[in-house]
């Protein structure tokens, strides 16, 4: 919320299925008004956009209610459990005439910003590679959301989204999918890896864990050079542009107030501001398709679902 606030913004209201919790909420925040019901929340005319932040499993629920509701929705990231899901909340926007969209915040990164601008001016030539990964030691508790399978747990829709959608980002859709990884014992994936081949020829790999910690960068490769990026890579960091024989030619150091949630955000302000319903930085389109090579992983990983209610 101190993001939000820096940028302008406010935050009118908070929900949850319990009041207290609600409440608790809104006191630490400092956030106007607690609902103890979801209906509740987005039945309040104060409120123009709702922000999904519920575990995976419910994100079609709730985006639907506030939709349902005549709000806007802003949905964390892995938008749904998979593209069926997805293709359900686009739908709905879709006939409502409301924003749908996904809290992927990284794409909204100033340093991502830059990056888009260096590649569009061919700075690093064709783009043969990319590889990424997005790893962390987060607990091993079965009852943690990242081993609830019946939360949508696993390491890969809540890290490996990152590495994957910023793949899409600079070399698009993958034509082949290739992924191991490995179940902890409830069933949800705690390593995943997978390589990619796009229509372009450039190949792309990534890497997530909930086990483990890694460095947590991203590597752009080209003809004319290659781009690193720092860690955390995903979060607002620096970059540096390199000739092929390693030479710098531009170094980007971050300078921003806050953690960088605002730009996200600025960016659903100013979409809503002009009655437009779809982001030009990850279309709602792209999110289902990421989606759905999620799906495929998934399955070539042994990751089974319980099945819906």
């Amino acid at each position: 919320t101190s993001d939000l606030r820096t940028a302008g913004l406010s935050v009118a209201a908070v929900g949850s299925r319990r009041p207290e919790a609600a409440q608790e909420f809104a006191r630490e925040f400092d956030i106007p008004t607690a609902h103890g019901s979801y209906e509740d929340l987005v039945a309040d005319p104060d409120v123009d956009i709702v922000y999904v932040a519920t575990p995976h499993g419910r994100h079609l629920e709730d985006a639907s209610l506030a939709l349902q509701a005549g709000k806007h929705v802003l949905i964390e990231k892995a938008v749904t459990l998979d593209a069926d899901e997805a293709t359900a909340i686009r739908d709905l926007a879709a006939d409502a005439q409301l924003l749908a969209m996904e809290a992927m915040w990284t794409r909204y990164l100033p340093h991502m910003i830059r990056i888009r601008e260096i590649l569009a001016a061919g700075t690093i030539g064709e783009v043969r590679s990319v590889f990424a990964d997005h790893t962390q030691r987060i607990s091993s508790d079965p009852a943690h959301r990242l081993n609830a399978l019946e939360l949508g747990g696993g390491a890969l829709l809540d890290l490996g989204i990152y590495p994957m959608s910023f793949i899409w980002d600079v070399l698009g859709a993958p034509t082949d999918i290739r992924a191991v990884g490995r179940l902890g014992d409830t069933g949800a994936d705690t390593e995943v890896a997978a390589s990619m081949t796009h229509a372009s020829g450039a190949v792309s790999s990534f890497v997530t864990s909930s086990r483990a910690a890694g460095p947590n960068t991203a590597h752009i490769i080209g003809t004319e050079g290659r781009i690193e990026i720092d860690t955390v890579w995903y979060c607002p960091t620096s970059f540096r542009v390199r000739t092929p024989d390693g030479r710098v030619v531009e170094e980007y150091a971050s300078r921003i107030e806050g953690r960088g949630m605002q730009f996200q955000a600025l960016y659903a302000e100013d979409l809503i501001a002009k009655g437009r319903t779809d982001s030009d930085l990850l279309p709602f389109d792209e999110s289902v398709a990421i989606m759905a090579s999620l799906d495929d992983i998934r399955s070539q990983v042994g990751v089974v679902y319980p099945p819906k209610r």
